[in-house]
């Protein structure tokens, strides 16, 4: 597994060692040695390698935000999210691969579909300290019910899909109902830029 094209080498950057010691499907986890700009000597690391994936945030007509309900087996919880998805590994990771993630997953996982514009909102590292995985952020407005319903993949348990109103959001955010890093990415993203 390598490290994603955008995520390479740079001036004062180079990897000296890297040494793969776990590999699934999923992930993979290498003890690697980087020499930093402030490091020449190289540091020794742990990094888990992610495939990309893309986070919705899907608005109604009506100004409100589709959230799904999904049982989450490491943290042992039900979590309200936004939909999101992993990018397909051989998937050339351009503009349009990873829109058509973002339109698959929508749909998928809420079976709403898009009506209007989805719109990039940039992306985010979720956990730089271990891993390379990062997100693409996206708005997708408006949206409506789909006729033929959620696709659940085998490994998901979504056991809700529900709109709720920007107040709602914003209370549930400041009350920690929602926790998912993914979600609470976009809707910081969706907020400085003024989308919600």
């Amino acid at each position: 597994m390598n490290f994603h094209k955008f995520i390479r080498d740079k001036e004062g950057w180079a990897t000296l060692a890297e040494e793969e010691k776990y590999s699934s499907p999923h992930l993979g986890v290498f003890a690697v040695k980087v020499r930093t700009p402030t490091r020449p000597e190289g540091c020794p690391w742990t990094t888990v390698h992610r495939k990309g994936a893309v986070v919705i945030a899907p608005i109604t007509a009506n100004g409100d935000l589709l959230l799904i309900r999904q049982e989450r087996i490491p943290v042992r919880e039900t979590l309200w999210e936004c939909p999101a998805g992993q990018i397909e590994e051989n998937a050339a990771h351009d503009e349009t691969t990873i829109r058509d993630a973002a339109l698959r997953e929508l749909q998928e996982e809420t079976g709403w579909e898009l009506a209007g514009e989805l719109i990039p909102l940039g992306l985010f590292f979720s956990s730089p300290g271990f891993t390379d995985e990062h997100a693409h952020l996206f708005l997708a407005r408006p949206v409506v019910e789909g006729k033929s319903g959620p696709a659940h993949d085998e490994n998901e348990a979504i056991v809700e899909c529900r709109a709720f109103a920007p107040a709602e959001i914003r209370r549930m955010i400041a009350g920690n109902e929602i926790r998912d890093a993914n979600t609470l990415a976009v809707y910081a993203r969706l907020s400085a830029m003024g989308l919600c």
